[in-house]
């Protein structure tokens, strides 16, 4: 493995990123939902609903919900009836996953502070794996991703959604303007936290794109991969299944 990886446009040591990943998530936890409404206009909210029609959550099925910390996804799986752990390296943005359960009255949810790197649950306990915006800030993704396989039963699927770079030409311009330019200005706005937004909008840019990345989950064990791309590429939602 490299001696650096990448934390944004910087090339850091491992344990480094881990440190700095962590920061910025504690910095945004409180804000998280509301920022994530603020830079998707909304979009954000029909994306995680697309997503989780995707996965098809059973009654009953095990789903681990990796980098889920303020629920979006597991809230939206637990209403279809599946038993959700919801896993995060983070606890701020567990806390508040928890807090916001709280208030909604839900109760049917496991929480666990988890590294995606290297998971404490056996081989093959989980119906499906879920993951969502969460796996550009993974310090070894290759190795995220093989955990991915190994918590899963024969048959189970993986599913994650992540930002990406849009092959749209014409919104491929307006949409690095806004990431490199107006998102870190609306986080200063809404958070207060202009860097953690800055990194956030270069960690995009830094993840592979989404035919490498399909590469990869095979490469971890995932077979029928597919990737279905929204808004030319911006996001896409990562599919494959264990078998």
């Amino acid at each position: 493995m490299s001696d650096t990886v990448s934390f944004g446009y910087e090339d850091v040591a491992p344990e480094e990123k881990t440190a700095r990943v962590s920061g910025v998530f504690s910095n945004v936890a409180s804000k998280y939902d509301i920022m994530n409404d603020a830079m998707s206009g909304g979009m954000h909210r029909l994306w995680k609903d697309q997503f989780v029609r995707r996965v098809k959550p059973q009654p009953d099925e095990a789903i681990l919900d990796m980098a889920g910390g303020t629920g979006d996804i597991a809230f939206r799986m637990a209403e279809r009836g599946a038993e959700v752990v919801v896993a995060d390296i983070n606890q701020d943005m567990l806390d508040v996953g928890i807090e916001r359960a709280m208030d909604r009255g839900l109760d049917g949810l496991s929480w666990s502070q988890q590294n995606a790197e290297t998971l404490t649950y056996p081989d093959r306990q989980f119906d499906a794996y879920t993951i969502v915006f969460g796996i550009r800030n993974v310090t070894y993704i290759d190795k995220a991703l093989r955990e991915a396989h190994r918590v899963l039963k024969y048959g189970g699927r993986f599913y994650c959604m992540e930002f990406s770079t849009t092959e749209w030409g014409g919104f491929k311009e307006v949409y690095d303007l806004y990431s490199h330019k107006i998102m870190p200005q609306i986080g200063k706005a809404v958070a207060n936290d202009e860097e953690s937004y800055r990194y956030l909008a270069e960690s995009i840019r830094r993840f592979p794109k989404p035919a490498e990345f399909e590469r990869m989950t095979r490469e971890a064990g995932f077979a029928r991969t597919k990737v279905e791309p929204i808004l030319g590429g911006a996001v896409a939602i990562h599919s494959g299944w264990k078998i």
